[in-house]
C-alpha cells in the first residue's frame, strides 16, 4: 500500500454547482428547496399550515418558488410547488399560495436581492425565545454563527397578511441572514436554499441550547472580540452551504420520491 500524502487539489471537496441554463439551475433550486421542506417536516417544524421556505426564479426574479398551502412538509415534491409572482398571483402551479408566505416573503425578497432564497416556520424553540423579546447570545460556538448578524422583530399585530408587515419585518432583517419575529419565531435568508435552509436548523438549535442553558444556571457567553472571530469563520453563506450537504444526502436517500 502506498502511504504517500495524497495532493490536496486531488481530494473530494464539493463547492456550490455552477449551471449553463437557467432550465438547470431552476430545477436545481426546485429540488434542494424541497429537500429543505422535508428535512423541516422531519425535524418537527410544521404547525399545521404554518411556515415556508421561498426560492427565487433564476430567470425571473421577481418570482419565487414556495411549498403550497395547506400541504405536509413531509409529502412536498418538486411537482406540487408554485410559482408565485409578487403581486401575490400563482403563475405555475395547481394549489393556492399561503398569504402569509407572500406577505412577508416577497417584501424580504424585493428588499434583498441577494437573497436566492427565505425560510420560515413556527419551531418551538424558536417561537419560544421569540417569546422573551431577546436576540440569541454568543453561549456557543454554532450561535457565533448569528453573533451581530440578525435582528428583532419587536412588534407583534397577529397573522401576517398584509404587505406593509412584511416590509417591517423585511427592515428589521435588514443586511443580516436572520430575524426573530417576537412571539411568533424565526426566519432566515441565504444566497442559496442550501444556506437559509441551514442557517434556519442552526439557529433553532442556537435557540434551543440557550433556554437550556439558562434555564440551568448563570452561563458564560463568548467575548465580543472571540465571537466577532468565530462568525467570520463559520458565518458565511459558503460555510452554510457547506454544513447543508450532510442533511441533503440523507434525505436524498431516505426520501426518494422527492423529485418526482
Amino acid at each position: 500500500m502506498d502511504l504517500e500524502p495524497i495532493p490536496t487539489d486531488e481530494l473530494i471537496f464539493r463547492l456550490p454547482e455552477m449551471f449553463d441554463s437557467v432550465e438547470a439551475e431552476r430545477r436545481h433550486r426546485q429540488e434542494r428547496l424541497v429537500a429543505a421542506l422535508r428535512l423541516f417536516g422531519r425535524f418537527g417544524f410544521e404547525e399545521g399550515v404554518a411556515g415556508h421556505i421561498t426560492a427565487r426564479d433564476p430567470e425571473h426574479p421577481d418570482h419565487f418558488w414556495v411549498n403550497p398551502f395547506g400541504m405536509s412538509f413531509k409529502h412536498i415534491k418538486v411537482s406540487d410547488l408554485i410559482l408565485v409572482n409578487h403581486q401575490g398571483q400563482v403563475v405555475h402551479g395547481r394549489y393556492h399560495v399561503n398569504q402569509a408566505a407572500f406577505a412577508i416573503h416577497a417584501m424580504v425578497h424585493q428588499a434583498r436581492p441577494d437573497a436566492v432564497a427565505a425560510a420560515h416556520s413556527h419551531s418551538v424553540y424558536g417561537k419560544a425565545l421569540s417569546s422573551l423579546g431577546t436576540l440569541l447570545e454568543p453561549l456557543t460556538q454554532d450561535a457565533c454563527a448569528f453573533y451581530e448578524d440578525h435582528g428583532l422583530f419587536d412588534d407583534y399585530t397577529g397573522v401576517v397578511v398584509e404587505i406593509e408587515e412584511g416590509r417591517r419585518i423585511a427592515q428589521a432583517l435588514g443586511s443580516h441572514k436572520a430575524v426573530i419575529l417576537r412571539n411568533h419565531g424565526l426566519l432566515t435568508v441565504g444566497d442559496s436554499v442550501d444556506a437559509a435552509a441551514w442557517w434556519f436548523i442552526t439557529m433553532e438549535r442556537s435557540c434551543q441550547a440557550q433556554l437550556l442553558a439558562k434555564a440551568a444556571g448563570p452561563t458564560v457567553p463568548i467575548d465580543h472580540e472571540q465571537a466577532k472571530l468565530t462568525h467570520g469563520q463559520i458565518g458565511n453563506d459558503l460555510v452554510g452551504w457547506i454544513s447543508f450537504q450532510p442533511l441533503y444526502e440523507q434525505i436524498v436517500r431516505s426520501d426518494t420520491d422527492m423529485f418526482d
